[in-house]
């Protein structure tokens, strides 16, 4: 299982060589940046500059306030300069978002997705061939290629494509057009089993691949401490982050598998109030279990092996609280070693 680290929600760029540089040597394989409150591309080429082995990807970047051509151009250009080392991760975000905070276009998310993942590759493949670009679609339609802005063959080939997904007709969008997926935190070991993996063996067999052919990871919440009052606080911020991420109407069916469909409306009340101290306190024992791993630094490794190996091919640590960088070391080795 390869282990892969974060970036940093709150990442600037003066600090990013330094995270990624001490990633690389803490034995990482990936390290993933976010869009956020800042740009996800900039700090992947400072770090793809001051590293040498360490994987670099979007986790993720918003493709529907981007175009095809765009996002083409910006993943060509890191995996040149990255020596083959990036990964282009894309999501959809949700429709406020993307009409009230990118004043962009939305429908019909994963056949627009589909589309725009296909419509990259006509892109690179034009490049790479010199052939027509010829790409007509329902979304997005791409005719127009002069040799002035062909910038040619990519030494390394194109990037590996991975797409965020929760829903079934997302993750049918990943097995049929991608080369991995980005799972999503607030999941359960019961939703991927039951949900994610049946629906993305369908589009996987649409595209005549195995599952073989694409890598799954997946960001999982873990709560830890090496005494009770921090194993109380991280809990806590776990907790607070669950219910955020509950209180979105897409993610209901998640929580509805489980049989807390109703807690999803219970917080989606309350984060329109802007409560959200009280939105953690109902994520309560079972919820919290069903959703992270809950052990002490030497236990962790185990219970995300015992819960994830076999199922996912990389993984890191979901942990929105604050917690010393040496916690994760020997977690790191005996993820890698299991």
């Amino acid at each position: 299982m390869k282990v892969d680290g974060g970036l940093g929600l709150a990442l600037t760029l003066d600090n990013i060589v330094q995270q990624a540089q001490d990633g690389e040597a803490a034995g990482y394989d990936g390290f993933w940046s976010a869009e956020t409150s800042h740009d996800p591309f900039f700090p992947l080429l400072l770090a793809a500059e001051h590293t040498e082995r360490i994987q670099l990807g979007t986790g993720i970047a918003v493709a529907f306030a981007r175009n095809p051509m765009i996002t083409a151009n910006i993943g060509y250009d890191l995996q040149v300069y990255s020596k083959g080392r990036f990964l282009l991760g894309l999501g959809s975000q949700i429709k406020p978002h993307i009409t009230k905070r990118f004043s962009m276009p939305w429908s019909h998310p994963a056949a627009r997705m589909r589309e725009f993942v296909l419509a990259m590759r006509a892109i690179w493949e034009s490049w790479d061939t010199g052939g027509k670009l010829d790409f007509r679609g329902d979304f997005y339609t791409h005719t127009l290629m002069t040799p002035f802005f062909n910038p040619g063959p990519n030494p390394y080939g194109p990037p590996k494509v991975f797409l965020a997904a929760v829903g079934e007709k997302m993750t049918e969008v990943v097995g049929e057009v991608c080369d991995g997926m980005l799972c999503h935190g607030f999941t359960t070991e019961r939703y991927l089993k039951e949900v994610t993996l049946p629906a993305l063996d369908r589009g996987l067999a649409r595209s005549g691949r195995t599952r073989e052919q694409l890598e799954l990871s997946l960001p999982a919440f873990v709560v830890t401490g090496t005494n009770e009052e921090e194993m109380a606080a991280s809990a806590k911020g776990v907790r607070q982050q669950i219910a955020f991420y509950g209180s979105t109407p897409a993610y209901r069916p998640v929580l509805a598998l489980h049989g807390w469909g109703d807690l999803q409306d219970e917080l989606n009340a309350l984060s329109k109030q802007g409560k959200w101290v009280e939105m953690g306190e109902l994520i309560d024992e079972e919820i919290l279990q069903a959703f992270a791993v809950v052990a002490e630094p030497d236990q962790l490794a185990a219970g995300l092996l015992a819960r994830y190996g076999g199922v996912v091919d990389r993984i890191s640590f979901y942990a929105p609280y604050k917690a010393a960088p040496e916690t994760w070391l020997p977690v790191i080795a005996a993820l890698k070693a299991g």
